[in-house]
């Protein structure tokens, strides 16, 4: 639902304080002040230029500061939102993606990017205890957050033990339901690492972020209740929309 700013005169000009300025403090003190609620579309440039009577190249100077100040972002194909608390992510030994973000009030969803049967990578067949060059099925996701892109991850499985996956994560948005038709549901975690790097080209598109954000990379092996290695698996988080927590 969006929430217009709260009731104002249009902007004063000739008091040397710019008027893209002006809006940009009236647009944040609404959300300060919850006016405007985390989470809320923001009207759109046509509605604001007009509200505040200048011209979109103004209102769009206020809005990048807004964005820059991590107050608002810009999604496309959807608008401009007020951005949300980032989503508190434990990393433990049983990490569901669903689980986490019901947990925090929001909707997750998810779908199928992508899946190919592969040559296992020597870093992936090590993870996998599998040899070099064995046939790896690899399943790329988007992972959302009230349709907000939260993570893009790529999972690596040994070909024979899960032939047919990938359709069954294309039919149920969901790694874990697959893995649970195949009788592999309860994987824990063996291991995780993070790193950070600067968003490239495709982390941008798929997580929607503009040029120069941060992703943290986020590599890990998964295993059955014996703890012999299931999944391995790479994602890419959106660094200002989660908070990463590792549980002892």
């Amino acid at each position: 639902m969006t929430t217009p700013p709260s009731p104002a005169e249009d902007v004063a000009r000739g008091t040397g304080v710019a008027l893209w300025k002006q809006i940009a403090e009236r647009i944040e003190t609404d959300i300060v002040e919850g006016r405007i609620a985390s989470g809320a579309r923001l009207p759109t440039e046509n509605d604001l230029a007009e509200r505040f009577g200048v011209n979109r190249h103004t209102l769009r100077r206020a809005l990048a500061h807004l964005t820059e100040r991590r107050l608002i972002e810009a999604t496309p194909g959807r608008g401009t939102f007020v951005k949300e608390p980032p989503i508190r992510y434990p990393i433990g030994p049983r990490t569901r993606f669903s689980e986490i973000v019901s947990r925090e009030g929001r909707a997750p969803g998810g779908r199928l990017i992508g899946s190919r049967v592969e040559p296992a990578s020597a870093e992936i067949a090590q993870a996998l205890g599998l040899a070099p060059g064995a046939e790896v099925l690899r399943v790329d996701m988007i992972r959302e957050a009230d349709g907000v892109p939260i993570t893009v991850a790529s999972h690596w499985y040994e070909a024979d033990l899960c032939r047919d996956l990938d359709l069954l994560v294309a039919a149920t948005g969901s790694v874990t339901r697959a893995l649970e038709t195949l009788g592999l549901g309860d994987y824990r975690r063996l291991e995780t690492r993070i790193t950070a790097r600067p968003a490239d080209e495709e982390d941008c598109r798929l997580l929607a972020l503009p040029a120069g954000r941060t992703v943290m990379v986020l590599d890990a092996i998964n295993g059955d209740a014996q703890r012999r290695p299931i999944q391995y698996s790479r994602a890419r988080f959106c660094a200002d929309r989660v908070q990463l927590v590792v549980k002892n």
